[in-house]
C-alpha cells in the first residue's frame, strides 16, 4: 500500500510517496512509447510550465489536476482558486523528480482533458470566417514532435490560419511539442484530417489551391506561387526524410520548392514552414 498523503487539504494534496496511485497521470513521463500510446487513448496531455497551463486554460482546456513543488503555490494561487474541485498535488523536488522522471524546473504541471476533434469542414469554415484570404498548413507524418511544436509556433506567429495534421503525423498535443511551441498549439485552431490524401478533396471543394512542399522536379519557385495570389491556400509539408508521399504528391494543385544556394540542398521542415507562412502571408 503506498503511504498516506500529509498535510491534505481540500485542494492541496501533499504528497509523500512516488507511489500513490492518485498521481498516475504524471508517473514516467519520460518513457515516449507509453505516453505517445497512453495520452490519446485515456483522453489527456500534459501541459508542462506555468505558462503553457495558464495558456491551456485560455483556450478554455479543463484540467484533470495540477502538479507542482511548493514554492510555485503562490504563483498559481489564482488558478487553483479558478478550480477549487480540481486536485492540486504538491510534493518535494526531489519527489517529484522521482515520480516524473526528470528535475521539474518550470513551474508546473496539469494533466489536462483532451478537447474532442473539431471535424475538418468544421475547421475550414472557422477559417474562412477569420478571413477572406485564408492560409491553412497540412503536415503529412511529421515523425518529430519538437519540428511539430516549432511549426505550430511559426503558424501562429505569422498568422496562419489553422492546422491539419495527418493521421500518421506526431501528437500537436503531446509534451515535447507543447513545450516547443510555447503553448500555440492553443491559440491556432487545427485537427487532424482523418483520411490523407483521400480527403485533399475537401480542401478543393471548400476553395483551397492546396500546394506541396518539395524538392521535385517540375515544382514553381515560391516567389512564384505567390505571384499567383491565391485568396485560399493550403501548404502541404511532408515528412523529415522522404519529403511527401507519392500519393499526395499526385493529387496536389502546385509543386512549390524555396530554391537553395551554396550548395544546401534543403532546410529543416520546421525553418521551410517558417519561410512559406511569412511569404505567403
Amino acid at each position: 500500500m503506498p503511504d498516506a498523503p500529509v498535510g491534505e487539504d481540500r485542494q492541496v494534496i501533499r504528497l509523500a510517496s512516488a507511489q500513490d496511485p492518485r498521481i498516475a497521470d504524471y508517473t514516467s513521463l519520460t518513457e515516449v512509447r507509453l505516453r505517445t500510446l497512453r495520452e490519446p487513448a485515456e483522453g489527456l496531455y500534459i501541459a508542462e510550465s506555468s505558462r503553457v497551463l495558464r495558456r491551456a486554460l485560455a483556450a478554455g482546456h479543463r484540467p484533470r489536476s495540477f502538479f507542482l513543488a511548493e514554492k510555485w503555490l503562490d504563483g498559481l494561487a489564482d488558478v487553483l482558486a479558478a478550480y477549487p474541485d480540481v486536485p492540486a498535488y504538491v510534493g518535494t523536488p526531489e519527489l517529484l523528480e522521482e515520480i516524473t522522471g526528470f528535475h521539474l524546473h518550470r513551474g508546473a504541471m496539469a494533466a489536462m482533458h483532451r478537447p474532442a476533434p473539431v471535424p475538418v469542414d468544421e475547421l475550414l469554415a472557422g477559417a474562412a470566417r477569420v478571413a477572406r484570404r485564408s492560409r491553412i498548413a497540412v503536415l503529412e507524418n511529421l515523425t518529430d514532435h519538437t519540428n511539430v511544436g516549432a511549426v505550430f509556433r511559426s503558424a501562429a506567429a505569422i498568422g496562419v490560419d489553422a492546422v491539419l495534421v495527418t493521421p500518421q503525423c506526431a501528437d500537436p498535443l503531446y509534451r515535447r511539442a507543447i513545450r516547443v511551441s510555447m503553448g500555440t498549439v492553443f491559440q491556432v485552431p487545427w485537427t487532424r484530417i482523418e483520411s490523407w490524401p483521400e480527403d485533399v478533396g475537401l480542401l478543393k471543394a471548400a476553395g483551397y489551391v492546396v500546394a506541396g512542399m518539395t524538392l521535385g522536379g517540375g515544382a514553381i519557385t515560391l516567389d512564384e506561387l505567390v505571384a499567383e495570389d491565391h485568396e485560399k491556400l493550403a501548404l502541404v509539408f511532408g515528412t523529415e526524410g522522404e519529403g511527401l508521399t507519392p500519393e499526395t504528391d499526385r493529387v496536389l494543385d502546385r509543386r512549390v520548392t524555396i530554391p537553395m544556394m551554396n550548395g544546401v540542398d534543403s532546410l529543416n521542415v520546421a525553418a521551410s514552414s517558417a519561410v512559406a507562412f511569412y511569404a505567403t502571408r
